[in-house]
Parts: C-alpha cells; sequence; structure tokens
C-alpha cells in the first residue's frame, strides 16, 4: 500500500486530478467577469447618462440606448451565472466519478491483501473489525479521494479570484476581507489536532465493537448455554459508553471550532461597511464598487468555510489511511505475484519431500534450536501422528502451501515449496482440515469451487447485455479490479479428468458416494423441486415413479400407509384448508396460513352456506384451546405440537370469547370474526379426532373445493391444483412421487414408505437424477442449513474433485465415528492411486495402512519409517497407539 492517501491518489489517479485542476482553472476567469459585471451595470447601465453606447467600448458592436444596454449586461451576466454553474456541475460529477473509482480500487486492494495475509494475522484481527475496515472505514476516504486536489484547487482558486477583485477595487477593502485569515490558519489546525486524536481512539473503538458483535455471533450457542447474555450486554454497554464519550469530546471540540469560525467571519463585515461606508462617503470609492465588494465578500465566504472543512476532512482521512495500513501491511504478507501470478512450475511433482530443520512453531521463538528433518516419495501415503503441541497440524498447513515457514527447508520434487506461486500449489495440491468453510451458493457451486482458478470459456451476452458487460469490463479495469467476467465459465474440466458439465456431475455424485454422503444428497434431491420446463425428461421418469408407486399401494399390508390425492375425494389427512384449495398457492393471499383473510375464500364460504359452520367450529375449538392450555407454562413445548393458538395469542381469544360467550354468529365485530374463522382451516380429522368435520360437512367441503377451483366467471385462482396426470411444479420430487399424505398415527409409515419410495427409483434408475437435482440444494450462509458432518464430507469431495498430486487430510475425518472414517479412509486410498496422501491421524493405530509413519513430538521428528518397524514397546509411536 503507499505509505500515504496522498501518495495512494497521486500514483492511481494522476491524470483525473490534473484533469480536474486544469477545468477547474478554466472557469476562473468567468467566475472574475461575473464579480466585475455587476459593477458595470450599476455605474454605467444605472447610474451613467452617455447613451447610446457600445457595450465594453467595441467598435464592431452596435450602439444602444439605455435599456438595451441594461438588458444586454444583465443577459451577459446571467449567461456567465450559467457557465459557472455548468463548470461546477461538470468539476463536482467528474470528482465523484474519480473518487468512486478510487473508492472501489481502495476495497479491491484492502480484499486482495486480506486473501495474502499470514495466517497468524487472522488470529490478531478479527473477522468483524476487517469486515468494518473494509466496508465502513474506507467510505468516507472516498469523498476526500475525489476532493483531494481538486477541492482546494477549486476553492483557493475561487478564494484567490474574489480577493484579487476584491484588491483591485480597493485594497483597503482586500486587506479588510483577508485581516482575520492568519489567526484562523494559525489557531483551527491547533485545535484540530485534539479533534484528530479523538478520532482516531474512536476508529479504534468502532473497530473493536466490531470484534465484539462477531464473537457474540459466532459464539451465540455458548451464551444461550450459559447463560452469560447480561454479562454480553454489560460489555457490550461498556463499549458503546466508551464509543459515546469520545464522540461527546469530539462535537465539543468540533462544534468550538465552528462557533469561532462563524465568529470571526461575522466580524469581517463591520470592516467593510464602517471603512467602505467612509470610502464612499469622502468620494475614495464608488458606491457600485463597495456593493460588488459586498457581493464578492459574501462570496469569498463560502470558499474560505469549505477550505476549512477540507482540511478537517483531510485530517479524518490521513487517519484512516494511516490506521488501514497499520493492519494491511502485516509483517509476512504475501506477494501479490504469488497469489496472481502464472504458474511457475508446469511439469508433474516428481522425487520426494524434503523437510530440513523444518520450523514447526507458529510464533518466533528465540530458543528455537531444531526443527524437523524427514524424507518420503512424493507418491507415498504418509501418516502423520504426536501428541497435542507436536506440531502435526501445523506441519499440514505447511505442506499445504497455507502456511509459510518460519525457517528451515521444505522442497517438493526439487522445487522449494514455500516459493512456490497459489496458481501452483493451489491447483497441484489440496488441503482439508476439521473446519470447512463453505459458500453461500448451492451443493454443486461448493463442490465446482476447486476448479475455479481462471475464465476458462467466455459467457454469451446478447445485444443489449453485451453493452452492459463492456461497461462494467470498462469501469473495473479504470477501477484498477479484476479483469474476469464473473458470469464467464470458470470451471477447469482438464482438472477435474471429464470432458463436460455433464461428465463433471456424474464424476461430483461418484465423490459424493466416496465421502459416504450419497444417501443425504439423494434425500436433498427427493426433497428438492425441479422445473419440468427444463427438465421434461425427468418430468416423465418421476410420473412414471408415482404410477409405479400408485400399483404398490394396491397392496393392502401398505395401502394403509398414505392417502393418495383424489379431486373427488377428501383426504382426512390434509388440513380443511389444504382440503379446499388442494394444490399449491401461487398467491400469498390464498396462503394456507392467510386463508382466513381471503376475500376469495369468504367468498366461497358464503356461497355454500359454510360461513356459520366455520364460526361455531372456530369457536369450539377456541375454547377447547383455553380450557387445554389454560395453566401451561408459556414456554412449553406443548404449545407448538397440540395447541392451534400460540401462547401469546391465548389472551386475546380468551377475551374473544367472553365477548361472544352468548354463541351467535351474527353480529360478531369483524375481528372476532377472523380469530374464529382462523382455527377451523387447520384441523385434520386423522389427527385431531374432534368430530368437528363430520362426512356431511366433509361432502360440502368438497363442494367448496371445486367452487374454489372454478371460480366466480373470472377464471380459477392463481393455485396449482393437484391433478394425477400432471407434475406438480411447486412440490418438491418426492411429494410428486408420492402424491397423498401419509396417514397419522401409522407406526413408522414414515420409515416404510421412504423405502417403497426407494425401492421405486432405484428400479426406474431415478438414483443418479435425483442425487444430481439434491446437487442444487441452497446450502445457506457458510453452510449453516448443512450438519457439520456433512460439510465435512463436502469440503474433502471437493479436494479430491480437481485431482491433486498430493492430498493433506489434516483430521478431517476424526468426528465421524470409526466405520465412516474407515470406509472414507479406504475410498481415498483407492482414489489417490499414484498420487501422493498426507494424512494427520488423530489416533496412531490406523498409522498401519499407509507407507511411512512420522511420529511428531515437540516439533521435532521423533520417529519416521514404516509402520511395523516403528511399533516397539517403548517407542513414540506405541505409546501414541496405547493411548487410542
Amino acid at each position: 500500500m503507499q505509505p500515504t492517501i496522498f501518495g495512494f491518489v497521486w500514483r492511481y489517479s494522476k491524470r483525473q486530478q490534473i484533469m480536474l485542476i486544469a477545468l477547474t482553472a478554466l472557469s476562473f476567469p468567468f467566475l472574475y467577469f461575473s464579480l466585475d459585471l455587476p459593477k458595470t451595470i450599476i455605474n454605467e447601465a444605472i447610474g451613467g447618462d452617455d447613451f447610446p453606447r457600445r457595450l465594453f467600448g467595441m467598435e464592431s458592436l452596435p450602439e444602444l440606448d439605455q435599456l438595451d444596454y441594461l438588458w444586454a449586461l444583465s443577459g451577459i451576466f446571467l449567461a456567465l451565472v450559467f457557465i459557472n454553474g455548468g463548470f461546477k456541475y461538470a468539476v463536482n460529477v467528474y470528482r465523484g466519478v474519480v473518487g468512486e473509482r478510487m473508492l472501489r480500487r481502495l476495497r479491491y486492494q484492502l480484499l486482495g491483501r486480506i486473501m495474502r495475509f499470514p495466517m497468524g494475522q487472522y488470529r490478531r484481527v478479527s473477522q468483524g473489525e476487517l469486515v468494518s475496515m473494509v466496508s465502513a472505514e474506507t467510505e468516507p476516504l472516498g469523498g476526500y479521494i475525489g476532493d483531494c486536489l481538486a477541492l482546494p484547487a477549486f476553492q483557493g482558486g475561487t478564494l484567490i479570484t474574489i480577493l484579487v477583485f476584491m484588491f483591485i477595487q480597493d485594497w483597503k477593502l482586500g486587506l479588510a476581507a483577508i485581516a482575520l485569515y492568519p489567526v484562523q490558519a494559525w489557531l483551527i489546525p491547533k485545535l484540530q489536532r485534539r479533534v484528530n486524536q479523538l478520532k482516531k481512539q474512536r476508529v479504534v473503538r468502532v473497530r473493536k465493537l466490531s470484534e465484539r458483535i462477531g464473537e457474540v455471533v459466532t459464539g451465540i450457542q455458548d451464551v444461550h448455554s450459559h447463560d452469560t447474555s447480561q454479562l454480553e450486554l454489560a460489555d457490550f454497554s461498556e463499549h458503546l459508553g466508551e464509543i459515546y464519550r469520545i464522540r461527546y469530546n469530539i462535537y465539543r471540540q468540533k462544534f468550538l471550532i465552528k462557533f469561532l469560525n462563524n465568529f470571526i467571519a461575522q466580524i469581517t463585515p463591520f470592516f467593510f461597511y464602517s471603512i467602505g461606508g467612509y470610502l464612499v462617503i469622502t468620494g475614495d470609492l464608488t458606491l457600485g464598487a463597495l456593493v460588488a465588494a459586498l457581493a464578492a465578500y459574501k462570496d469569498l465566504s463560502a470558499p474560505w468555510k469549505e477550505l476549512l472543512n477540507y482540511y478537517q476532512i483531510m485530517e479524518d482521512a490521513r487517519i484512516k489511511y494511516d490506521l488501514l495500513t497499520e493492519t494491511f501491511e502485516p509483517e509476512g504478507i504475501l506477494d501479490e505475484s504469488m497469489q496472481l501470478g502464472e504458474p511457475t512450475v508446469t511439469e508433474p511433482f516428481g522425487g520426494e519431500v524434503i523437510a530440513t530443520n523444518l520450523n514447526l512453531r507458529e510464533e518466533a521463538d528465540a530458543n528455537f534450536v531444531t526443527g524437523a528433518t524427514f524424507r518420503f516419495d512424493v507418491t507415498n501415503k504418509v501418516a502423520i501422528v504426536g501428541p497435542g503441541g507436536s506440531g502435526a497440524q501445523r506441519l499440514a498447513t505447511l505442506l499445504g502451501g497455507i502456511n509459510k515457514p518460519l525457517s528451515g527447508g521444505l522442497a517438493i520434487g526439487g522445487h522449494d515449496l514455500p516459493t512456490l506461486p497459489e496458481t501452483v500449489s493451489g491447483r497441484r495440491f489440496a488441503y482439508v482440515n476439521q473446519e470447512p468453510r463453505l459458500r453461500s451458493g448451492t451443493l454443486r457451486d461448493n463442490l465446482f469451487y476447486t476448479l475455479k482458478h481462471r475464465p476458462i470459456r467466455p459467457a454469451e451476452y446478447g445485444e443489449a447485455a453485451l453493452e452492459e458487460y463492456h461497461w462494467r469490463t470498462t469501469e473495473a479495469s479504470l477501477s484498477g479490479n479484476s479483469p474476469f467476467d464473473i458470469n464467464a465459465d470458470w470451471i477447469d474440466f482438464e482438472a477435474a479428468g471429464v470432458d463436460d458439465s455433464t461428465d463433471l456431475t456424474r464424476r461430483a455424485v461418484e465423490l459424493l458416494t466416496l465421502v459416504d454422503l450419497d444417501q443425504d444428497v439423494f434425500q436433498l434431491g427427493l426433497n428438492g423441486v425441479i422445473d419440468p420446463d427444463k427438465r421434461p425428461d425427468l418430468v416423465e421418469r418421476i410420473m412414471a415413479a408415482r404410477s409405479e408407486l400408485r400399483g404398490r399401494l394396491e397392496d393392502p399390508a401398505i395401502a394403509e400407509l398414505v392417502e393418495l390425492f383424489d379431486a373427488e375425494q377428501y383426504n382426512t389427512n390434509l388440513s380443511v384448508g389444504e382440503n379446499l384449495v388442494f394444490g399449491t398457492s401461487l398467491n400469498a393471499n390464498l396462503d394456507l396460513d392467510n386463508l382466513h383473510n381471503s376475500d376469495y375464500v369468504r367468498k366461497v364460504l358464503h356461497e355454500l352456506n359454510l360461513m356459520n359452520d366455520f364460526l361455531v367450529i372456530g369457536r369450539t375449538v377456541a375454547e377447547l384451546m383455553v380450557e387445554l392450555f389454560a395453566d401451561v407454562p408459556a414456554d412449553s413445548e406443548l404449545f407448538e405440537q397440540f395447541s392451534f393458538i400460540s401462547a401469546d395469542d391465548l389472551p386475546e381469544f380468551r377475551n374473544m370469547l367472553t365477548r361472544t360467550e352468548d354463541g351467535k354468529t351474527e353480529g360478531l365485530m369483524p375481528e372476532d370474526r377472523t380469530m374464529m374463522l382462523s382455527l377451523p382451516f387447520k384441523l385434520v380429522v386423522a389427527r385431531h379426532r374432534l368430530g368437528l368435520i363430520d362426512d356431511s360437512l366433509q361432502a360440502r367441503i368438497l363442494a367448496a373445493r371445486r367452487l374454489f377451483s372454478e371460480g366466480f366467471g373470472k377464471g380459477p385462482p392463481e393455485v396449482e391444483f393437484y391433478d394425477s396426470e400432471r407434475y406438480s411444479a411447486k412440490g418438491s420430487v418426492q411429494d410428486n412421487i408420492l402424491f397423498g399424505r401419509l396417514a397419522y398415527g401409522r407406526a413408522r409409515s414414515g420409515q416404510m414408505v421412504g423405502e417403497l419410495i426407494r425401492e421405486v427409483v432405484e428400479k426406474l434408475e431415478l438414483v443418479q437424477d435425483l442425487m444430481e437435482v439434491g446437487l442444487d440444494f441452497e446450502v445457506g450462509i457458510a453452510g449453516s442449513r448443512l450438519s457439520a458432518a456433512q460439510r465435512q464430507k463436502i469440503a474433502i469431495a471437493r479436494c479430491v474433485l480437481k485431482r491433486p498430486e498430493l492430498l493433506i487430510v489434516d483430521g478431517a475425518t476424526a468426528a465421524f465415528d470409526n466405520a465412516t472414517q474407515a470406509r472414507i479412509m479406504k475410498n481415498l486410498f483407492q482414489e489417490a492411486g499414484e498420487r501422493g496422501l498426507i494424512w494427520v491421524l488423530h489416533r496412531a493405530s490406523l498409522a498401519e495402512e499407509f507407507d511411512t509413519t512420522i511420529v511428531l513430538d515437540d516439533g521435532r521428528v521423533a520417529q519416521a519409517g514404516r509402520f511395523d518397524e516403528l511399533n516397539h514397546p517403548g517407542s513414540a509411536l506405541a505409546e501414541l497407539v496405547e493411548q487410542d
């Protein structure tokens, strides 16, 4: 980074700043004439008597009488006002453009530097602080960068132009105008220095506040688990109090400066009125010159205030930039060429991995004497074991190119590993540990993440989109941002050993099986939603699966497990609302939780005389809920499991029952009617068994279903109705295959029907297709919608997908059960083939399967060789095996 903000501005926007200064300088002659012209208008056009005359005495212009002369000069004055305004508009817009481009450049550079931080820097600076610095702290710098040279040039030039004009009118008025400027120039910076110190303290405190917020969010489970919310709030309050104290002091100093500026500014007019009036009375100054000077002084105050304000902004920007450089210039930061340069090694790695006195400590240690020394063939399967603090995890990160050693040598195939750029280590090696980080997006996006190094195939754009693309790339270039198109195809098929996207998807499915995630992804596929227009072939096969399942459900032994959808039958395992709509709503007003508020639904109920029945049922259910849950604690799970009414709403329903204790449904208040009507739609006959929805009412609800679907002469409502011959685009794959609802109260019905669906899917060879649908599952922020084990397996699979020459597994399977770990280890051995595999094991006994075992102890190699040779009584390895 440039050491000063001015250096940053000059290096990256020198040409634009010069253009701004040139444009600014070009405006000053017009400004001067606009100041001088009012004097001419007053003295010559209004007060003159020598007419007709020519404008400015130019012989080429016609003679004008007094009124025409006045109109001409006034028109010229208006034109000058317009020209001056045009200059200001152009300069301000261009300043804004320059500032935003430079702000974009700065943020881009800061993020680039974050990605090149040594790993230790992430322990010293929290995620919250980094986010705050890149997003919030840089925001004011954008405005300053645009103003850095242009604003003082414009305002300073304006100030000088006005002063020149005033001195030309009378040197005494000029002196009066600037008499107090030296006082302000001395006093304001002195006061501003104190403000600068306070602002620096405020920035540091706000960073710490961001850090604390981040810690609370990431540790929210501990807060709930240990009831420490009051402690966290008190700590947060303390930080807020410190920020308040600092800002309070800033306000005191800031407004003291403003008070002094305003006071001094008001003294100057005193000199004008007294000295200027005296000169006019004595005949040493014309009235027009005094009026022009007063007008000029009015314009003079604005640029002087802008310059004083600019000084404050400049100091604030300098402080923020200095604080940024302190954080973003850590010792050991990776050189940019190591991250962005082209690969320096293209041939496959061969030979040996050799470590010589390798320092495995994370921090410099003056007592360091000897480190780890070992060697093994690149294609070996190597186990690394050791007690806690042995340096095993540190060694794994060094071998994976994640960290750089403090000292010692580490080479692979004759190449110095720490000097290899990420374009080599990041593509040829793969490292996975116990704390994988997934990105927001689909499962597919996260699996293919390791194949996206550079754009491989350009995106195809239409005419309008192409114009937008050119604008984006031009602006990115002017801002020093990435030249690559994010919409291009970045996936390197060759790295994965496939020919196209179809083969890549199949390969991804294979790897999901390899890491024991195939059943999970298959289930995600069953729960997924597909677009029938994009996958008509798959829809056809799913419909075949529906037909096959229906045939199997004819077996009396399992028929009672599912109640299939039938447009002519009431489904007792659906709620009343679901039976009425009998489909998936495409309109929020017809959402199942909002049916009681729908005018359309109410019209259907009125049409079939069902409204009164629903109100009676609603009141009956309300009475039952109020009676059953009267003494149940508000935080009890019983409310969520069995009540139609939440604990918060129960008092309102109790009051409603009191207001309507006569039981009449006529003349109800609208809110009481709505509350009663909200409950019947939730009733499920097979589950609730309250006897409120008898066969007769079920038949009437079926009639209401038909009327609901037909509409009232204006077409059907926005609902995708269930149809046994049609695929439901809004329903999941499993719902489309089942096309029914599991029966309530049947033991193991879910498991049995699930196994039945699996059999049908396997028979129709749909398993792989549904796993591909599962790849489109949205994993959530940082993979939060997946379990920890699922995230871990995906992290392993995506490392294997790029076929690394050296795969480093840093305890990534330690959290799995023994059987799962054994399967994944066996699969990875087979997948690695002749490629290298290094595994940091949490159980030393597992090292028996590896070619080479390295036993670490306190940052040095205690043993190295074959497992059977090292595992003898009294050896370091034997002690570790005994502890398993």
